[in-house]
């Protein structure tokens, strides 16, 4: 059994991972409607969700990984009238609805891969998927828990809720829905086709003008936002799966009519745990078109955004991302950002250092507790934030080790080693980025260092200061230990 304990947001509670069928791990999470490029919203689950597949896979864990692309069907506001948001930019772009998702596909596929996050085992698109939204419409139907009124389907959500809690997921009551949506009901179009306003579409019919429509047994139309995600995940992971995740955004409606249609469908839950991460705000407040405070990806890594104070590689934001627990909030400033820049420096500079440090005798430095704590830090609901703070305790001993003020033995040092990499490299998927050619910038500091050297030795200190504080303020720090000098980006 995993020692993993991960917080179920539909009980509740933190729960130990007990997964269906171990050594296997299924993994559904819901990827994004490719209509515009990923802002920095975009990257947190992303970057949660990869640690979570890393970790399982480290753990001996065969993961599928599941994260879907929508690409029809998610209607603007979220709603069941209106456009749809691929199709209207189509209409605005003048291109076809499937060139608009295909390059903001690649778009998101890019800054996937700047994150260095895994590539998902099967990432299933909506559009592709058609002919199993209808057979699960038409079974929730024949089941009774959903009608067809003039060419679409919805869901009867009061019919449900006679047997099943609707609502239980996000903490909605179903009166105080009916009641909401009663006010709201009057100034809707096309709430007259549904018995109750809270219904929710599963088909919608097509009319002439809309682009994107299909055949089905209720006329030409397509499907509902909601259902693409219930008949994918039974599709590649069964009606039985261990993680469903996903942002907070879509606990209501998203998450909880899939599990509406799930249960309508097949009598049970579709997953055993559903993992929600919080959002990124900035400066406290969302990220809103209106309120103009979006970042996107791209600006985010050229630094070309009013809200910026510098351009940050992608490593920054993932550490960013990871120092905050995945179920908190976590707010955008520069502050944090260039917080976040030297904390990672200090992580991957360590990472070289170690590569030198020769072993010796143990001093009692207690390094097999060291790891212990990084992997308890992971295996209590993924919190990162306390497994970077591990990590940095771990760097001290480095940098104690390269000025010989501590020892450990040639067993502890690999065991160091070992871990240290495998938690800063495989685990949070961390990497060391290239900034120019390093060759050429290796033989310019070695130059430098012996200039140093050779006005120590010389008893020249003024220029051995600034030697060291010139390449200070560049952004490089000397390091002197009983090896040598190195260097390192500050």
């Amino acid at each position: 059994m995993s020692a993993l304990r991960i917080y179920d947001t539909y009980k509740r509670e933190i729960r130990p991972f007990e997964p269906l069928m171990a050594p296997l791990a299924g993994i559904y999470v819901c990827g994004p409607t490719v209509y515009g490029h990923p802002h920095l919203g975009h990257a947190r689950g992303p970057v949660v969700f990869d640690v979570l597949h890393r970790f399982l896979k480290h753990s001996g864990f065969k993961v599928r990984f599941v994260r879907n692309i929508t690409d029809v069907g998610h209607l603007v506001n979220d709603a069941d009238e209106g456009d749809d948001k691929i199709a209207k930019k189509a209409r605005l772009e003048q291109l076809e609805p499937m060139e608009i998702a295909q390059f903001y596909t690649d778009s998101y596929h890019s800054m996937l891969q700047a994150l260095n996050v895994l590539p998902a085992s099967i990432e299933p698109r909506a559009s592709g998927h058609i002919i199993e939204q209808i057979e699960m419409i038409s079974e929730i139907i024949a089941n009774g828990f959903a009608y067809e009124s003039n060419g679409s389907v919805y869901f009867d959500v009061i019919g449900y809720s006679r047997s099943n809690d609707y609502g239980k997921l996000s903490g909605r009551v179903l009166e105080d829905l009916i009641a909401g949506a009663g006010n709201e009901a009057r100034e809707l179009e096309g709430q007259d086709e549904k018995r109750n306003p809270n219904d929710f579409a599963l088909w919608k019919k097509a009319g002439p003008e809309h682009i994107m429509q299909w055949n089905s047994p209720w006329g030409k139309g397509f499907p509902g936002w909601h259902i693409e995600c219930s008949a994918m995940s039974k599709k590649y992971l069964g009606e039985t799966f261990d993680i469903h995740g996903g942002g907070m955004d879509l606990l209501f409606p998203h998450h909880e009519s899939e599990i509406a249609q799930s249960v309508a469908c097949s009598g049970h839950q579709p997953a055993r745990y559903w993992m929600h991460h919080n959002m990124i705000t900035v400066n406290g407040q969302k990220m809103a078109k209106s309120l103009n405070n979006g970042i996107s990806i791209d600006e985010f890594f050229s630094g070309k955004n009013a809200l910026l104070e510098k351009a940050y590689s992608p490593m920054t934001l993932k550490f960013f991302i990871l120092q905050a627990h995945y179920r908190g909030t976590l707010d955008f400033s520069n502050a944090a950002l260039q917080a976040s820049e030297k904390g990672l420096n200090r992580l991957l500079n360590a990472a070289e250092t170690l590569k030198n440090i020769k072993p010796g005798t143990s001093d009692g430095s207690d390094v097999k507790a060291l790891c212990a704590q990084c992997y308890d830090a992971l295996n209590e609901d993924l919190n990162t934030p306390v497994l970077i703070a591990n990590l940095f305790e771990i760097v001290t001993l480095i940098n104690n080790l390269a000025a010989g003020n501590a020892s450990v033995s040639a067993e502890e040092l690999e065991m160091l080693k070992t871990h240290y990499n495998t938690f800063v490299f495989d685990i949070l998927g961390l990497q060391i980025e290239k900034q120019g050619n390093t060759d050429q910038i290796d033989g310019l500091m070695q130059m430098l260092i012996g200039m140093r050297n050779e006005a120590k030795a010389a008893k020249n200190y003024a220029l051995s200061d600034e030697i060291r504080n010139k390449l200070i303020s560049l952004g490089f720090e000397l390091k002197d230990g009983k090896e040598g000098t190195t260097y390192s980006t500050t």
